[in-house]
């Protein structure tokens, strides 16, 4: 058992809180049962070491069983060193060093995706992560970052996906500028969905929903550059029946993202 929280072993973990050591060791840390959970079933290939609390090894058996019969590097820790190593106030006993997911837009664009989401500025780490998650569960192809969004490795990011980083495609590190130029020459309409959009989306042309598109979506205070609103087919803007002042990233991406799903689940002409 590892106990000693001045190691550096426990110290190069910790420091993966930190964007410049994950960037120049190409490493990243989940934590919590969920999301090592789903590194472990989806893509063992990226787990490079496994750390558990002792006292919680038996809640999180199944996973740790996942782990050994995939080969994977475990190591029992104590509860003091797991806190040393991990971004959370209150851990979860187990967390993991994984190897980066992302992968390049070219790999994206030659399966001829669908359905698409397209962040830009978007600086949140809770609105990213929520995003790729929402974009999982709507059965998106892709999440695509500009180069001007927040590092998808943060810790807050990997928390907030549940698990959804290790399901679907992300592209990271790409101007918006060549993010579009790419996506229209694939094929793919764009949509920009912000709350200046001239069109509702309950009343956007199904046959669009129906046709492989992009949602794009910008900051969560200012919205997109115009340029960015200008360079797409559609703005579009989820509208407000209720009191609530507007909708944040997050909320407006899955609404976005689900009525594409139903519409093109139920083929052209359906929305």
């Amino acid at each position: 058992m590892l106990t000693n929280i001045g190691s550096d072993r426990v110290r190069s973990v910790r420091a993966l809180s930190r964007r410049a050591v994950r960037e120049r060791v190409r490493l990243f840390l989940a934590e919590g049962p969920q999301v090592v959970r789903e590194a472990v079933a989806h893509r063992p290939d990226t787990v490079q070491e496994l750390y558990f609390e002792a006292q919680a090894g038996p809640r999180h058996t199944p996973v740790l069983e996942a782990a050994r019969a995939a080969g994977l590097s475990i190591r029992e820790v104590s509860h003091e060193v797991l806190a040393a190593m991990s971004d959370t106030k209150v851990p979860q006993g187990i967390v993991a060093v994984c190897r980066p997911v992302d992968v390049h837009l070219d790999s994206v664009l030659d399966q001829r995706p669908r359905l698409l989401v397209i962040l830009t500025n978007v600086r949140d780490p809770g609105n990213a992560g929520t995003v790729i998650r929402g974009a999982d569960a709507a059965g998106a192809d892709a999440v695509l970052l500009s180069d001007s969004s927040v590092d998808i490795y943060n810790p807050k990011v990997v928390r907030s996906t549940v698990g959804s980083l290790f399901h679907l495609p992300i592209v990271t590190g790409v101007p918006i500028v060549v993010l579009l130029e790419r996506v229209r020459g694939a094929g793919m309409a764009l949509l920009a969905a912000d709350g200046s959009g001239d069109t509702l989306l309950g009343d956007l042309d199904g046959d669009m929903l129906a046709r492989p598109h992009a949602w794009v979506m910008g900051n969560e205070a200012w919205g997109l550059d115009p340029s960015v609103s200008q360079a797409c087919d559609s703005v579009v803007r989820v509208p407000i029946y209720g009191k609530a002042e507007s909708l944040n990233l997050a909320m407006a991406a899955t609404v976005c993202l689900y009525q594409s799903a139903g519409v093109q689940r139920k083929g052209p002409g359906s929305g």
